[in-house]
């Protein structure tokens, strides 16, 4: 890359690192509490303003009422028996990070899919920020066209990249570029 380089980090960089052990029984409780399909009580762990940002076909949420109307009440109510399980979490002061999955059976319309009584498995990955003993920002990535191809609906089309890692399609490669004259 040449000429300036863009800044980094720049949301992350000045935290606090004696907030790591207060952001961990946050995001923990936090989890147990989503893990227990609580829904009303769940501003414990966030503050009434936190901004829930999700994936295209996720939303975004603009605060605690929106997240529980908007995403957890629509999500249980198209998927039974969730658990959420966490195979990482990283923490550092005030920043918070896992990816993992949650299982659980599709028993509502889900995207336009009514029930079908299969388990699921929702992979997912969380970056939160907490101040004062409460999220405040969630950034969120859950990945829809997997659990859509579970229910049987390729939103790729056959085109997914997957083809390149099972040999029944050639990736292409970018063309070298021409040398100015």
């Amino acid at each position: 890359m040449s000429g300036t380089r863009p800044q980094q980090a720049t949301l992350s960089r000045d935290t606090d690192l004696s907030k790591t052990e207060a952001t961990r029984t946050v995001i923990e409780n936090m989890v147990d509490g989503l893990n227990d399909h609580r829904i009303s009580d769940i501003g414990e762990f966030f503050a009434e303003n936190f901004r829930w940002m999700g994936n295209y076909g996720c939303g975004t949420k603009q605060n605690l009422r929106d997240f529980q109307e908007n995403w957890q009440k629509p999500f249980q109510a198209a998927f039974r028996d969730k658990v959420c399980i966490d195979e990482a979490r990283l923490y550092m002061g005030e920043w918070a990070a896992a990816f993992g999955r949650q299982e659980a059976v599709h028993h509502g319309e889900f995207m336009g899919i009514p029930a079908t009584g299969k388990k699921v498995e929702i992979r997912y990955m969380d970056f939160w920020q907490v101040k004062d003993g409460k999220i405040i920002d969630n950034w969120v990535m859950v990945d829809f066209a997997y659990v859509l191809a579970q229910l049987g609906t390729d939103i790729f089309n056959g085109k997914g990249w997957e083809q390149f890692d099972n040999g029944t399609a050639t990736p292409p490669y970018p063309s070298p570029k021409m040398k100015d004259s």
